[in-house]
Protein backbone atom coordinates (compact mmCIF):
# COMPACT_ATOMS: atom_id res chain seq x y z
CA UNK A 1 0.00 0.00 0.00
CA UNK A 2 2.62 2.57 1.15
CA UNK A 3 6.34 2.21 0.56
CA UNK A 4 8.99 4.67 1.67
CA UNK A 5 12.18 3.59 -0.08
CA UNK A 6 15.59 4.79 1.15
CA UNK A 7 14.25 8.23 2.12
CA UNK A 8 16.92 10.81 2.94
CA UNK A 9 15.94 14.28 4.16
CA UNK A 10 18.39 17.10 4.82
CA UNK A 11 17.95 20.59 6.25
CA UNK A 12 21.09 22.40 5.16
CA UNK A 13 24.05 20.37 6.41
CA UNK A 14 21.90 18.44 8.91
CA UNK A 15 20.64 15.01 7.84
CA UNK A 16 17.22 14.55 9.47
CA UNK A 17 16.43 11.14 7.95
CA UNK A 18 19.01 8.49 7.07
CA UNK A 19 17.74 6.00 4.47
CA UNK A 20 14.26 5.40 5.92
CA UNK A 21 12.45 2.29 4.65
CA UNK A 22 8.81 1.64 5.60
CA UNK A 23 6.18 -0.70 4.15
CA UNK A 24 2.60 -0.19 5.35
CA UNK A 25 -0.10 -2.70 4.39
CA UNK A 26 -3.58 -1.69 3.29
CA UNK A 27 -5.95 -1.14 6.23
CA UNK A 28 -3.09 -1.22 8.74
CA UNK A 29 -2.74 1.05 11.78
CA UNK A 30 0.97 1.86 11.59
CA UNK A 31 2.70 4.04 14.18
CA UNK A 32 5.87 6.11 14.02
CA UNK A 33 7.17 6.13 17.62
CA UNK A 34 10.14 7.88 19.16
CA UNK A 35 11.38 10.78 21.30
CA UNK A 36 11.21 14.43 20.22
CA UNK A 37 13.47 15.24 17.28
CA UNK A 38 13.94 11.62 16.17
CA UNK A 39 12.49 12.06 12.65
CA UNK A 40 8.99 10.61 12.97
CA UNK A 41 7.11 13.83 12.06
CA UNK A 42 9.63 14.58 9.30
CA UNK A 43 8.87 11.14 7.83
CA UNK A 44 5.12 11.83 8.04
CA UNK A 45 5.55 15.22 6.35
CA UNK A 46 7.60 13.56 3.60
CA UNK A 47 4.77 11.08 2.99
CA UNK A 48 2.13 13.82 2.88
CA UNK A 49 4.18 16.09 0.60
CA UNK A 50 5.13 18.95 2.94
CA UNK A 51 8.80 17.90 2.67
CA UNK A 52 10.58 16.67 -0.45
CA UNK A 53 13.41 14.16 0.16
CA UNK A 54 16.86 14.67 -1.36
CA UNK A 55 16.80 11.00 -2.34
CA UNK A 56 14.51 7.99 -2.13
CA UNK A 57 10.90 7.54 -3.21
CA UNK A 58 7.36 7.64 -1.80
CA UNK A 59 5.14 5.02 -3.43
CA UNK A 60 1.40 4.57 -2.76
CA UNK A 61 -0.51 1.75 -4.49
CA UNK A 62 2.40 1.26 -6.91
CA UNK A 63 2.30 4.94 -7.91
CA UNK A 64 5.39 7.08 -7.26
CA UNK A 65 4.12 10.27 -5.58
CA UNK A 66 7.49 11.63 -4.42
CA UNK A 67 7.04 14.84 -6.44
CA UNK A 68 3.22 14.94 -6.54
CA UNK A 69 1.64 18.07 -4.93
CA UNK A 70 0.03 17.68 -1.49
CA UNK A 71 -3.52 18.25 -2.76
CA UNK A 72 -3.19 15.46 -5.35
CA UNK A 73 -1.99 12.73 -2.96
CA UNK A 74 -5.44 11.73 -1.59
CA UNK A 75 -4.14 11.69 1.99
CA UNK A 76 -6.19 12.99 4.94
CA UNK A 77 -4.23 14.78 7.67
CA UNK A 78 -5.06 15.39 11.34
CA UNK A 79 -2.59 17.85 12.88
CA UNK A 80 -1.51 18.04 16.52
CA UNK A 81 -3.30 21.38 16.89
CA UNK A 82 -6.23 20.08 14.75
CA UNK A 83 -5.82 23.23 12.55
CA UNK A 84 -9.58 23.88 12.59
CA UNK A 85 -11.20 27.22 11.75
CA UNK A 86 -12.37 28.38 15.22
CA UNK A 87 -14.98 30.92 14.07
CA UNK A 88 -16.56 28.60 11.50
CA UNK A 89 -19.23 26.07 12.41
CA UNK A 90 -18.42 22.41 12.80
CA UNK A 91 -20.43 21.79 9.61
CA UNK A 92 -18.38 24.28 7.59
CA UNK A 93 -15.10 22.91 8.94
CA UNK A 94 -16.00 19.41 7.82
CA UNK A 95 -17.36 20.64 4.48
CA UNK A 96 -14.28 22.75 3.70
CA UNK A 97 -12.42 20.15 1.60
CA UNK A 98 -15.60 19.21 -0.27
CA UNK A 99 -16.24 22.85 -1.20
CA UNK A 100 -12.70 23.10 -2.55
CA UNK A 101 -13.54 20.15 -4.78
CA UNK A 102 -16.58 22.11 -5.97
CA UNK A 103 -19.10 19.39 -5.16
CA UNK A 104 -22.81 20.22 -5.33
CA UNK A 105 -24.43 21.56 -2.17
CA UNK A 106 -26.71 18.52 -1.78
CA UNK A 107 -23.80 16.09 -2.10
CA UNK A 108 -21.74 18.08 0.41
CA UNK A 109 -24.61 18.04 2.91
CA UNK A 110 -25.07 14.30 2.53
CA UNK A 111 -21.36 13.55 3.00
CA UNK A 112 -20.97 15.90 5.99
CA UNK A 113 -23.94 14.48 7.86
CA UNK A 114 -22.94 10.91 7.06
CA UNK A 115 -19.39 11.32 8.38
CA UNK A 116 -20.64 13.29 11.41
CA UNK A 117 -22.84 10.33 12.43
CA UNK A 118 -19.90 7.95 12.07
CA UNK A 119 -17.71 10.00 14.41
CA UNK A 120 -20.57 10.61 16.85
CA UNK A 121 -21.21 14.32 16.21
CA UNK A 122 -24.86 15.40 16.54
CA UNK A 123 -26.80 17.81 14.28
CA UNK A 124 -26.78 20.24 17.21
CA UNK A 125 -22.98 20.11 17.38
CA UNK A 126 -22.70 20.60 13.61
CA UNK A 127 -24.35 24.00 14.02
CA UNK A 128 -21.95 25.17 16.74
CA UNK A 129 -18.72 27.10 16.28
CA UNK A 130 -15.67 24.88 16.78
CA UNK A 131 -14.54 27.11 19.67
CA UNK A 132 -17.66 26.03 21.62
CA UNK A 133 -16.62 22.36 21.60
CA UNK A 134 -14.52 20.39 24.06
CA UNK A 135 -11.07 19.10 23.11
CA UNK A 136 -12.41 15.62 22.47
CA UNK A 137 -15.22 16.92 20.25
CA UNK A 138 -12.74 19.07 18.31
CA UNK A 139 -10.64 15.99 17.71
CA UNK A 140 -13.67 14.24 16.20
CA UNK A 141 -14.23 17.24 13.93
CA UNK A 142 -10.62 17.10 12.76
CA UNK A 143 -10.94 13.38 12.01
CA UNK A 144 -14.29 13.90 10.21
CA UNK A 145 -12.77 16.67 8.07
CA UNK A 146 -9.85 14.39 7.17
CA UNK A 147 -12.11 11.45 6.29
CA UNK A 148 -14.99 13.20 4.49
CA UNK A 149 -13.13 13.52 1.18
CA UNK A 150 -12.64 9.72 1.09
CA UNK A 151 -8.81 9.60 1.29
CA UNK A 152 -6.92 6.35 0.75
CA UNK A 153 -4.74 7.14 3.77
CA UNK A 154 -5.14 9.17 6.94
CA UNK A 155 -2.10 10.60 8.76
CA UNK A 156 -2.30 11.75 12.38
CA UNK A 157 0.45 13.76 14.08
CA UNK A 158 0.17 13.44 17.90
CA UNK A 159 -3.63 14.07 17.79
CA UNK A 160 -4.15 13.25 21.48
CA UNK A 161 -1.23 15.13 23.02
CA UNK A 162 -3.25 18.27 23.90
CA UNK A 163 -5.88 16.36 25.89
CA UNK A 164 -5.97 15.44 29.57
CA UNK A 165 -4.98 11.90 30.58
CA UNK A 166 -8.49 10.49 31.10
CA UNK A 167 -9.84 11.87 27.81
CA UNK A 168 -6.71 10.68 26.01
CA UNK A 169 -7.39 7.08 27.06
CA UNK A 170 -11.10 7.36 26.15
CA UNK A 171 -10.39 8.81 22.71
CA UNK A 172 -7.59 6.34 22.10
CA UNK A 173 -10.14 3.53 22.30
CA UNK A 174 -12.58 5.43 20.08
CA UNK A 175 -9.83 6.15 17.56
CA UNK A 176 -8.93 2.49 17.22
CA UNK A 177 -12.59 1.47 16.82
CA UNK A 178 -13.15 4.22 14.26
CA UNK A 179 -10.11 3.12 12.25
CA UNK A 180 -11.31 -0.48 12.19
CA UNK A 181 -14.83 0.57 11.23
CA UNK A 182 -13.57 2.67 8.33
CA UNK A 183 -10.85 0.17 7.41
CA UNK A 184 -8.64 3.05 6.34
CA UNK A 185 -4.86 2.81 6.24
CA UNK A 186 -3.60 4.97 9.11
CA UNK A 187 -0.18 6.44 9.87
CA UNK A 188 0.02 7.68 13.45
CA UNK A 189 2.84 9.70 15.04
CA UNK A 190 3.39 9.66 18.80
CA UNK A 191 6.09 9.80 21.48
CA UNK A 192 3.80 7.93 23.91
CA UNK A 193 4.81 4.26 24.17
CA UNK A 194 1.54 3.16 25.80
CA UNK A 195 -0.44 4.85 23.05
CA UNK A 196 1.64 3.10 20.38
CA UNK A 197 1.33 -0.33 22.01
CA UNK A 198 -2.45 -0.14 22.48
CA UNK A 199 -3.36 1.34 19.08
CA UNK A 200 -0.97 -0.16 16.55
CA UNK A 201 -0.91 -3.16 14.29
CA UNK A 202 2.77 -2.43 13.75
CA UNK A 203 5.25 0.15 15.03
CA UNK A 204 8.43 1.72 13.64
CA UNK A 205 10.68 2.98 16.45
CA UNK A 206 12.72 6.03 15.42
CA UNK A 207 15.97 7.30 16.93
CA UNK A 208 18.16 10.11 15.56
CA UNK A 209 16.78 9.88 12.04
CA UNK A 210 16.93 6.10 11.67
CA UNK A 211 14.44 3.30 12.31
CA UNK A 212 15.77 1.03 15.06
CA UNK A 213 13.05 -1.63 14.72
CA UNK A 214 9.76 -2.29 12.94
CA UNK A 215 7.39 -4.89 14.34
CA UNK A 216 4.16 -5.73 16.15
CA UNK A 217 3.66 -4.31 19.65
CA UNK A 218 4.58 -7.73 21.07
CA UNK A 219 7.78 -7.92 19.01
CA UNK A 220 8.79 -4.38 19.95
CA UNK A 221 8.14 -4.93 23.67
CA UNK A 222 9.19 -8.54 24.29
CA UNK A 223 11.82 -8.93 21.56
CA UNK A 224 13.41 -5.48 21.36
CA UNK A 225 15.96 -5.53 18.54
CA UNK A 226 18.27 -2.89 20.01
CA UNK A 227 19.22 -1.53 23.41
CA UNK A 228 17.60 1.81 22.54
CA UNK A 229 14.22 0.13 21.81
CA UNK A 230 14.53 -1.99 24.94
CA UNK A 231 15.00 1.13 27.11
CA UNK A 232 12.53 3.38 25.28
CA UNK A 233 9.58 0.95 25.33
CA UNK A 234 8.14 0.53 28.80
CA UNK A 235 10.06 0.15 32.05
CA UNK A 236 12.94 -2.29 32.42
CA UNK A 237 15.75 -3.45 34.73
CA UNK A 238 19.38 -3.60 33.65
CA UNK A 239 20.93 -6.46 35.60
CA UNK A 240 24.20 -6.10 37.48
CA UNK A 241 27.08 -8.58 37.18
CA UNK A 242 26.30 -10.46 40.44
CA UNK A 243 22.65 -10.98 39.40
CA UNK A 244 23.74 -12.24 35.96
CA UNK A 245 26.15 -14.66 37.66
CA UNK A 246 23.35 -15.92 39.93
CA UNK A 247 21.15 -16.56 36.87
CA UNK A 248 24.00 -18.45 35.20
CA UNK A 249 24.37 -20.72 38.24
CA UNK A 250 20.87 -22.07 37.52
CA UNK A 251 21.70 -22.94 33.92
CA UNK A 252 21.59 -19.53 32.27
CA UNK A 253 24.12 -18.77 29.55
CA UNK A 254 24.25 -15.00 29.84
CA UNK A 255 27.37 -13.05 28.95
CA UNK A 256 28.28 -10.68 31.85
CA UNK A 257 30.10 -8.43 29.33
CA UNK A 258 26.77 -7.73 27.57
CA UNK A 259 24.11 -5.31 28.80
CA UNK A 260 21.44 -7.63 30.19
CA UNK A 261 17.84 -6.47 30.74
CA UNK A 262 14.61 -7.95 32.11
CA UNK A 263 11.06 -6.54 32.13
CA UNK A 264 9.43 -5.79 35.50
CA UNK A 265 6.52 -8.21 35.05
CA UNK A 266 8.92 -11.10 34.24
CA UNK A 267 10.17 -11.07 37.83
CA UNK A 268 8.13 -12.78 40.56
CA UNK A 269 8.11 -12.46 44.35
CA UNK A 270 7.82 -15.32 46.85
CA UNK A 271 6.92 -18.06 44.37
CA UNK A 272 8.54 -21.47 43.99
CA UNK A 273 11.14 -21.40 41.20
CA UNK A 274 10.58 -23.73 38.28
CA UNK A 275 13.30 -25.63 36.43
CA UNK A 276 15.94 -23.24 35.10
CA UNK A 277 14.75 -20.30 37.22
CA UNK A 278 16.87 -18.56 39.83
CA UNK A 279 15.71 -17.53 43.32
CA UNK A 280 17.55 -14.62 44.93
CA UNK A 281 17.17 -13.26 48.45
CA UNK A 282 16.15 -9.63 48.56
CA UNK A 283 14.73 -6.88 50.77
CA UNK A 284 11.82 -4.59 49.89
CA UNK A 285 13.17 -1.03 49.84
CA UNK A 286 9.92 0.73 48.92
CA UNK A 287 6.71 0.32 46.93
CA UNK A 288 4.31 2.31 44.77
CA UNK A 289 0.60 1.45 45.01
CA UNK A 290 -1.34 1.72 41.70
CA UNK A 291 -4.50 -0.20 42.66
CA UNK A 292 -4.47 -2.82 39.91
CA UNK A 293 -0.81 -3.58 40.60
CA UNK A 294 2.00 -2.66 42.99
CA UNK A 295 5.51 -1.70 41.93
CA UNK A 296 8.19 -2.84 44.36
CA UNK A 297 11.79 -1.66 44.61
CA UNK A 298 13.74 -4.63 45.92
CA UNK A 299 17.38 -4.59 46.99
CA UNK A 300 19.51 -7.48 45.72
CA UNK A 301 22.88 -6.80 47.29
CA UNK A 302 24.31 -3.73 45.53
CA UNK A 303 21.44 -3.50 43.01
CA UNK A 304 17.84 -2.36 43.39
CA UNK A 305 15.42 -3.89 40.88
CA UNK A 306 11.83 -2.93 40.05
CA UNK A 307 9.09 -5.57 40.13
CA UNK A 308 5.40 -5.32 39.21
CA UNK A 309 3.06 -7.64 41.10
CA UNK A 310 -0.69 -7.97 40.58
CA UNK A 311 -2.55 -6.55 43.58
CA UNK A 312 -4.54 -9.43 45.09
CA UNK A 313 -5.27 -7.45 48.27
CA UNK A 314 -3.61 -10.13 50.39
CA UNK A 315 0.09 -10.52 49.58
CA UNK A 316 1.37 -6.98 50.01
CA UNK A 317 5.00 -6.69 51.03
CA UNK A 318 6.22 -4.03 53.44
CA UNK A 319 9.44 -2.01 53.22
CA UNK A 320 12.18 -3.87 55.09
CA UNK A 321 10.54 -7.26 54.50
CA UNK A 322 12.75 -10.12 53.27
CA UNK A 323 11.47 -11.68 50.03
CA UNK A 324 12.47 -14.27 47.46
CA UNK A 325 12.90 -12.89 43.94
CA UNK A 326 12.50 -15.38 41.08
CA UNK A 327 13.81 -14.79 37.54
CA UNK A 328 14.25 -16.88 34.41
CA UNK A 329 17.41 -16.33 32.31
CA UNK A 330 15.31 -16.97 29.19
CA UNK A 331 13.43 -13.72 29.86
CA UNK A 332 16.62 -11.64 29.65
CA UNK A 333 17.30 -9.45 26.60
CA UNK A 334 21.03 -8.88 25.97
CA UNK A 335 22.85 -6.26 23.87
CA UNK A 336 26.52 -5.56 23.12
CA UNK A 337 28.08 -2.98 25.48
CA UNK A 338 28.31 0.44 23.82
CA UNK A 339 25.73 -0.34 21.09
CA UNK A 340 23.22 2.20 22.40
CA UNK A 341 25.62 5.15 22.32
Amino acid sequence: MIRLNDIVVKFGDFTALHSINVHVKEGEFFTFLGPSGCGKTTTLRTLTGFIEPVSGSVVVKDRDITHVPIEERNIGIVFQSYALFPTMTVYDNIAFGLKLKKLKKKEIDQKVREIARKVDLSDEQLAKAVSQLSGGQQQRVAIARALVTGPAIICMDEPLSNLDAKLRVQLRNELKKMQKDFGITTIYVTHDQEEALTLSDRIAVFNKGVIEQTGTPNEIYNHSATEFVCNFIGDINRLSGPVVEALNRTGGKLDPAMHNYIRLERIHVNVEPQAGQAALEGTVDSREYYGLYIKYYIGLGSQTIKVIEKNDGVNIYEPGQKVKVVMDPRDVMAYPAGAAE
